[in-house]
C-alpha cells in the first residue's frame, strides 16, 4: 500500500483546525485514520468560529443549575467549551454526574463531556478547586467558548 502523505498532512491540518481528536477517510480499498490525543481545556487554541447553521432552537433560555447563583463576572473565570457540540454530564443516562455543585476536584478531573461529531471529548477542571456552579443542562448544545462551569 503505497501512502499519501500529503493527504494524512491534510487530515493531520483538518485536526488542527476543527478541534477534532481523530479523522478516517476511506476510498476503495484505502483507508487512512489519523488521531491525536485531546488536548486540555485550557489548551485549547483561541478560534473564533462562525455559529453553525442549526435546527431552529426554543427561545427560551434552558434552566441551569446553580446554588450559588453566581454572577456574569464569576462565569469570566468559568471553564469554556473548546468545542461546538453537546454537553453530557454524566457517561452514559442513568449514571452519576461527573461532577455536582460543592464537590471538590482536581486538576485534570473530567467536569463534563462535550461530544463533537460523534467523538465524546472530556473537560477538565483546570485546577483544583470547588464546583460553584455547573451553567449547562444535560444534553444541551453548547457554542464555542461557552460557559460550562465555574471551578474556584
Amino acid at each position: 500500500m503505497q501512502v499519501d502523505v500529503d493527504l494524512v498532512r491534510q487530515l493531520a491540518e483538518l485536526l488542527d483546525t476543527t478541534q477534532l481528536t481523530e479523522i478516517e477517510v476511506e476510498d476503495g480499498d484505502r483507508k487512512i485514520r489519523v488521531a491525536r490525543k485531546a488536548a486540555a481545556v485550557n489548551a485549547a487554541p483561541a478560534l473564533h468560529y462562525a455559529p453553525a447553521p442549526a435546527a431552529p432552537a426554543p427561545v427560551a433560555a434552558a434552566p441551569q443549575v446553580d446554588v450559588a447563583g453566581p454572577s456574569a463576572a464569576s462565569n469570566a473565570n468559568a471553564v469554556r467549551s473548546p468545542m461546538v457540540g453537546t454537553v453530557y454530564l454524566a457517561a452514559e443516562p442513568g449514571a452519576k454526574p461527573f461532577s455536582s455543585v460543592g464537590q471538590s476536584v482536581a486538576a485534570g478531573d473530567t467536569l463534563l463531556i462535550v461530544e463533537a461529531m460523534k467523538v465524546m471529548n472530556p473537560i477538565t477542571a483546570p485546577s483544583a478547586g470547588v464546583v460553584k456552579a455547573i451553567l449547562v443542562d444535560n444534553g444541551q448544545p453548547v457554542e464555542f467558548d461557552q460557559p460550562l462551569v465555574v471551578v474556584e
